[in-house]
């Protein structure tokens, strides 16, 4: 059952029929009653006006149409893409999914193209024909077009970006973090969640990923990621990061990549390397004697499994580093204060070093991971003068922040992800 219906009249084209208005009246009225009482957003997307052969044939001055189009949201834009994004934000402010779109044939393979750079797999569409054909044809039909070729997606692509580019920053300016550590050989820095243009709540403004499973399209996370390599000076182009799986893989840039990895380390210039984060560590490594770099992701259970010193440790073999020049700098994460783990996991931790848990006796006792995490370090080899994991800002607790980061804990499974992120400057 659709939740939302979605009449395509962008472009359309009349002929100088007399009775145009009527025969567009009585389509709008059939579409209504057919699904309009199951529907809980109807709305129609067209230009600034529909063209007409001859004069005094808009569509918002059309006479008799003027009681129907009240029912209905209008979404006027000069361009498809900002019609689109219009609608996507009006049917997620209503947390609707299924949505029915009402396209004339000759339109349905272009509509189709929008919606998939526009929207993700959360969202479920199906496609009605717009029948508009009266009495010889109000409207001007043509067959189906089910290719679209590579210069037309890429004109859609381009035209959806030019929009993106054009819409302002929510939520404040972008702010990145950087570590007094870390050397000017390197472009580094920890988003926060101000500065983009993602809308919905939990991943409001600048989410950096994308997923199946959320409303933020790929579109948008690049266009969040445009304006990260803008303010930070690297190429968005030359960007890669890590594919979690909660371990302690490493990928060496170069190498075959694997399919999941949480640590990720490079020697090359001009390539930007980043780790997600949203309650789990992003942590960035960096040797200035060999003018290396890496990231990892580290979460409780990566944190056990050694992902950081596994991290540090490709760096050794594939780049000759010494543990004695590698900085390595925690990013923000959750804190000891909200994040909680069965006694049962939480055993692992206390083995480590009981300081890494409080309440230990309880049912859920309260992890450290940052600690944790510096003492494998330090345990490692790693100097404790070159371990970062606390400041004014990096040490905040994603959870208790709702204004400057994204978290797990605090939001559940709709949460947006910041990042940290390293490069060797060209």
């Amino acid at each position: 059952m659709a939740e939302a219906v979605l009449i395509d009249l962008f472009g359309l084209k009349l002929n100088s029929q007399k009775n145009c208005h009527q025969t567009l009246l009585k389509t709008l009225n059939a579409v209504r009653y057919h699904d309009g009482a199951k529907a809980k957003f109807f709305c129609i997307i067209c230009c600034s006006s529909i063209s007409c052969d001859h004069d005094n044939c808009e569509l918002e001055t059309g006479n008799g149409l003027s009681a129907l189009l009240r029912e209905f949201e209008i979404v006027s834009n000069p361009s498809m893409a900002a019609s689109l994004y219009t609608i996507k934000q009006k049917v997620d402010e209503k947390n609707l999914s299924c949505i029915k779109v009402i396209v004339p044939v000759h339109r349905k393979t272009l509509m189709k193209a929008f919606i998939d750079q526009l929207f993700t797999d959360v969202y479920n569409f199906e496609f009605e024909d717009l029948q508009m054909t009266l009495k010889g044809g109000l409207l001007k039909q043509s067959t189906e077009v089910n290719i679209i070729t590579s210069q037309e997606l890429e004109a859609i692509q381009n035209e959806i970006e030019t929009y993106l580019r054009s819409l302002p920053a929510l939520k404040g300016e972008l702010t990145i973090i950087t570590s007094p550590l870390i050397s000017d050989t390197f472009i580094h820095g920890f988003t926060t969640r101000t500065g983009g243009i993602s809308y919905i709540p939990t991943l409001s403004s600048f989410n950096l990923f994308s997923s199946s499973k959320r409303r933020d399209p790929k579109a948008v996370v690049q266009e969040n990621l445009r304006r990260l390599g803008k303010a930070a000076g690297f190429n968005a182009n030359k960007f890669y990061q890590i594919k979690t799986d909660h371990a302690n893989d490493v990928w060496i840039m170069g190498r075959k990549e694997p399919e999941s990895y949480d640590g990720i380390i490079t020697n090359q210039r001009g390539v930007t390397i980043a780790a997600l984060g949203a309650d789990c560590i992003p942590i960035v490594f960096a040797d200035p004697i060999k003018k290396a770099c890496g990231v990892a992701h580290s979460g409780w259970r990566g944190t056990l499994l050694g992902v950081a010193m596994a991290t540090v440790n490709a760096m050794r073999a594939e780049y000759g580093c010494s543990l004695e020049d590698i900085i390595v700098v925690l990013g923000p994460s959750v804190g000891p204060c909200c994040f909680t783990l069965p006694r049962e996991s939480a055993k692992a931790f206390h083995n480590l070093d009981p300081g890494c848990v409080r309440l230990f006796d309880s049912p859920n006792p309260y992890v450290d991971i940052r600690k944790a995490t510096r003492i494998l370090l330090e345990r490692g080899g790693i100097l404790p003068q070159n371990i970062q994991d606390q400041n004014q800002d990096l040490n905040l607790c994603t959870s208790c922040h709702p204004d400057k980061f994204f978290s797990h804990v605090r939001d559940g499974p709709n949460f947006g992800t910041q990042i940290g992120f390293i490069s060797v400057r060209e």
